[in-house]
């Protein structure tokens, strides 16, 4: 049985905007120094409380706790549905399933918020099953923690499963679980990105996923 983990963030879907909103609220909240376009998107992908801690290395621990609060009270509020799924990935997704591959979520998302974004874009037909952060986003926090853990219990084999991603965590997270790793680029990574993390495969298009894949593991 061949297993498939997608990452969702710039993978299943384009979730910049409820992420952005969310991050712009707890650092409004904190009064915290506004960042730029582009470091905003580099929360997209890696764990909240990684990124937070990159981004302002001085916040205590309390204060760390106290952002994740801020971001979500809005995220689960407002941010959490203010999503596009890109197209032409249901297509993609429903063919995988169709050939034989068993589909599953791997993000670093907390498990809870996994569920209640695949209840409300009824996307839970395409997936076995959802795997990402604790609720408390301290313990399983990487993408490497996530995916051995969904490796555990999905029960796949290593040699027959891909990790499908946009970000460096999504490819490191494959590359320490010693699973082939599909970047994608249409997301929130680039090629230079994706390569320097050992993607074993890259590709543009949600539409090239079944192609790439095939290559990696037949």
């Amino acid at each position: 049985m061949k297993h498939l983990f997608f990452d969702f963030d710039g993978t299943i879907a384009d979730s910049e905007q409820g992420i952005v909103q969310s991050l712009k609220y707890f650092i409004e909240k904190m009064h915290l120094p506004t960042l730029t376009a582009t470091q905003y998107r580099k929360f997209i992908g890696p764990a909240l409380i990684t990124s937070i801690r990159q981004f302002y290395p001085d916040l205590s621990d309390d204060d760390v706790f106290n952002a994740l609060s801020y971001y979500q009270e809005f995220y689960q509020k407002e941010g959490i549905f203010q999503l596009k799924i890109y197209p032409g990935i249901l297509t993609e997704l429903e063919a995988l399933k169709a050939a034989g591959y068993q589909l599953h979520i791997a993000s670093a998302k907390p498990e809870v918020m996994i569920k209640r974004i695949n209840d409300h874009f009824q996307l839970g037909r395409y997936f076995e099953s959802e795997y990402g952060a604790t609720s408390d986003e301290k313990t399983r926090i990487t993408k490497s923690a996530i995916l051995k853990y969904a490796l555990t219990q999905s029960g796949a084999d290593e040699a027959e499963s891909v990790m499908i991603g946009d970000r460096n965590t999504d490819m490191l997270g494959g590359y320490e679980n010693h699973v082939k790793t599909l970047g994608v680029t249409y997301g929130f990574g680039d090629v230079p990105e994706l390569s320097a993390a050992h993607a074993s495969a890259i590709i543009d298009h949600p539409t090239e996923i079944h192609q790439g894949v095939e290559r990696l593991v037949g």
